[in-house]
């Protein structure tokens, strides 16, 4: 967009309808700070649907009773020691994104993935309420710098008294990130033919033994025998018959 093509679009218009947060959130995730941003209607209303789930998340968390947040994953059940680390993983990365990175595109799409994890989650129970504050406390202050009107206030809701502007950034539990166990694609003859879970010191030849001897690789193996098992550090393992 440019005045000489006269194809300029005041923001002040899409302030007036949606808001300063709506607009810098468009700006700040539609494309990198150094190049040119192409407009988007339907990247706006994405913008501000996903500030609406942001504070609707947040309504119903709050409705529910505010609680203390998280602080370890030593209790919590498997599929909840997940979340968290993806919740430690996207503060990380976050964190990378604004300083040294400063591509702020990735850390509100690094936001955006973490929240549909949440969606997706069932933390009804009390381990997982207490997650779901720590989640939502850590996704208001991720995007401060960004909407910071709307953190503001829902800050205040999930910590009465609080004042964001005066809170540290998150910070990263290392101990969420440790993982016991990874799961590894599986792969026969190149093709994608499910997952493998295996502990996460597993060496070659464990995740080898492991893969042939897994339900998915038997059925596509057919009887055959193996010519030969890739394995790819962290990534996947594709049994070649």
């Amino acid at each position: 967009m440019s005045k000489s093509k006269n194809n300029g679009v005041d923001p002040q218009a899409l302030i007036d309808t949606y808001g300063a947060d709506t607009a810098r959130l468009f700006i700040m995730f539609a494309a990198p700070p150094e190049q040119s941003l192409e407009w988007s209607d339907a990247g706006v209303e994405g913008a501000y649907r996903f500030l609406r789930r942001i504070w609707k998340a947040v309504h119903d968390h709050v409705a529910a009773g505010v609680v203390p947040a998280c602080r370890s994953s030593a209790e919590l059940p498997d599929a909840l020691k997940d979340l968290r680390r993806k919740l430690h993983q996207t503060i990380t990365k976050v964190k990378d994104d604004y300083g040294r990175r400063q591509q702020f595109n990735t850390a509100v799409a690094a936001v955006m993935e973490l929240l549909n994890a949440y969606d997706k989650a069932d933390l009804s129970a009390a381990h997982g309420r207490a997650l779901a504050q720590e989640i939502l406390e850590a996704v208001v202050l991720m995007l401060f710098p960004i909407v910071p009107h709307l953190g503001q206030v829902a800050y205040a809701e999930l910590k009465p008294g609080a004042d964001a502007s005066q809170a540290a950034f998150p910070s990263v539990d290392t101990a969420a990130l440790a993982q016991d166990e990874i799961e590894l694609v599986l792969q026969v003859n190149g093709k994608l033919r499910g997952s493998l879970r295996v502990a996460a010191t597993a060496d070659k030849s464990a995740i080898e033994s492991a893969a042939l001897a897994s339900e998915a690789a038997q059925k596509f193996m057919e009887g055959k025998p193996a010519k030969k098992v890739v394995v790819v550090p962290g990534r996947l393992v594709n049994i070649v018959v």
